[in-house]
């Protein structure tokens, strides 16, 4: 595998189809620690639960069941036919439901997990409708190519400003913050300035994914210039590991800020500069004015 995200996302498909952490880590000759750590790392960088439970026969969360529906490597298992229990059902198929109409709704997962509560008082409310997700689209290049290609109907990005000569609209901002361990030179500081973040080394996410393009655009665009990468790694347990031991500082927004913030041994830095924030816009297809549906349940979106 090509990554440790990756690696994540492989071992939630065999979590769902071995049925139990157990069988899992049987299955990948590897230990149930080491399935629990990467499912808790992969949960951390999606900023939502799962599972409801990792003991006993495991059971997919209303997200799980979502995010397992838009993988790509289970695409092939029939996802609409799961129910709540990851284990494979042995009971016969019930009969084919009528059909419905589908909305694609292309968003970081992180975004996802912002409204994963309104996608599914939506279906309730519209049992004819059916919500398809991609978790794959980031940037506002993600988002153009899977609308113009009718890849998603609705798409959320990630932006640092409304993009010119595409159409979308402000859904809301994800402050950007720097965090370090409790060891770390900086942690008692009162006040970091541009000149101190120079000189300090810096964790980052690997170099192919998006949210470090994203990271680092901001970063520039606030004149904040970081050391040398010590660490580049998705495994969101090693940063956390190399943040507590004082190795560099971490920039992070949205669920996976919250999440740094409330662990104990790592803080976030007072700076005396205000980092940019993050925009999540929302854009709708070129034909979304011909579906009602799709325009409402964009406007759903945003109450």
């Amino acid at each position: 595998m090509q990554s440790p995200s990756l690696r994540q996302l492989d071992i939630f498909a065999q979590m769902v189809a071995a049925g139990s952490i157990a069988r899992c880590a049987d299955m990948l000759g590897v230990s149930a620690d080491d399935i629990a750590r990467d499912i808790g790392s992969l949960e951390m960088r999606l900023g939502y639960r799962l599972f409801e439970d990792m003991s006993g026969t495991v059971r997919l969360t209303p997200a799980g069941r979502k995010t397992a529906q838009a993988m790509t490597l289970l695409s092939q298992d029939a996802p609409e036919d799961w129910d709540e229990t990851a284990a494979p059902a042995q009971a016969p198929l019930p009969p084919p439901a009528p059909p419905r109409q589908t909305i694609m709704l292309a968003a970081p997962a992180p975004i996802f997990g912002h409204f994963q509560d309104a996608l599914s008082a939506f279906e309730a409310a519209n049992e004819d409708i059916a919500i398809t997700l991609d978790l794959q689209v980031q940037s506002v290049t993600d988002a153009a190519a899977a609308l113009r290609e009718g890849r998603a109907d609705i798409a959320y990005f990630y932006a640092l400003e409304e993009p010119a000569g595409f159409a979308s609209r402000y859904g809301w901002s994800e402050p950007l913050s720097l965090y370090v361990g409790a060891a770390h030179p900086l942690a008692q500081a009162d006040s970091v300035s541009r000149d101190d973040l120079a000189v300090t080394p810096m964790l980052a996410l690997e170099r192919h994914n998006p949210m470090r393009h994203i990271v680092e655009d901001a970063l520039a665009r606030g004149r904040v210039r970081l050391g040398p990468p010590v660490l580049e790694s998705d495994d969101m347990f090693a940063v956390m590991t190399a943040l507590r031991a004082g190795k560099g500082v971490f920039a992070a927004f949205g669920a996976l800020a919250r999440d740094l913030g409330r662990m104990d041994g790592i803080g976030r830095l007072p700076l005396d500069t205000q980092l940019p924030a993050i925009e999540v816009r929302q854009a709708l297809g070129p034909r979304a004015a011909e579906t009602p549906a799709v325009e409402a349940l964009a406007e759903f979106l945003f109450l």
